[in-house]
């Protein structure tokens, strides 16, 4: 009788299944799992609504003096960093303070993020008796798109129906301003100015023609110098009735 070990100890074990192959002829990696959805914040942690059927125009600020102060070195490094990769010598005479000039322009080119519309707007809604449209047009803007951090500029036109209140009107050229300075695209641009006017004073009707040309179609890419992107965003009255759209849309062409 033999002795030893036990025959499944003495088998050599199975080969590994083949790992599948991408059409590439690579394993595929693997997958990472999914994260899981992002918890929603319950009414009270957005804010009471109070009278006001919407108000995120009362919306919080994502950054502030002291933020700017506190990330302004490791802004300058990054743009060091950038310096070096383009095949720069950041220690060279012109170049010698330019991540700092860099980044604190970067700062002012998106200091949108550290102001809210109740900012300029808590002082500047009057009660008034008027209900005829109010247009401020060729309002200058000055943005970044967000998909090449480039520039993109033009004019904002801006009208309005109210309903009973009325807004100073150096305010909406101050909207124009804190929505724009922040990375953009042109189309929530527009959008972004007509909400919060809305939002703000209830209006029977807000409109908001934003024309403007990006250096990402002009610099680079398809580069074509006399391109323009014309948006629009109508709400209210201005949406629903075509002569009022049509009677805004007039106004700013003159």
């Amino acid at each position: 009788m033999e002795t030893g070990q036990p025959r499944a100890l003495l088998e050599p074990p199975p080969p590994p299944p083949p790992r599948a192959l991408n059409c590439n002829g690579y394993a595929p990696e693997k997958q990472p799992p999914p994260l899981p959805p992002p918890a929603l914040k319950s009414r009270c942690a957005q804010g009471s609504r109070g009278a006001q059927p919407l108000d995120s125009w009362k919306e919080e600020r994502t950054r502030s003096e002291e933020d700017n102060e506190l990330h302004l070195p490791s802004l300058a490094a990054a743009y060091t960093t950038i310096l070096r990769a383009l095949g720069e010598d950041p220690e060279r005479q012109g170049l010698l303070k330019t991540p700092w000039r860099a980044a604190t322009a970067m700062q002012f080119f998106t200091k949108g993020y550290q102001e809210t519309i109740t900012d300029v707007l808590n002082d500047a809604i009057f009660d008034e008796d008027h209900d005829e449209m109010v247009i401020v047009k060729d309002i200058d803007t000055f943005s970044l798109c967000e998909h090449h951090l480039v520039p993109f500029v033009g004019k904002v036109h801006i009208g309005y129906l109210p309903n009973k209140r009325v807004l100073g009107l150096s305010k909406l050229a101050r909207i124009v301003e804190i929505y724009s300075r922040r990375l953009q695209v042109q189309e929530r641009l527009t959008k972004q100015i007509a909400v919060a006017i809305t939002e703000a004073l209830q209006p029977a009707g807000v409109g908001v023609v934003i024309e403007a040309t990006h250096m990402c179609m002009v610099m680079r890419g398809v580069q074509k110098m006399n391109s323009k992107t014309v948006t629009s965003t109508m709400l209210g009255v201005f949406r629903e009735d075509p002569k009022t759209r049509e009677e805004f849309l007039t106004l700013i062409r003159s």
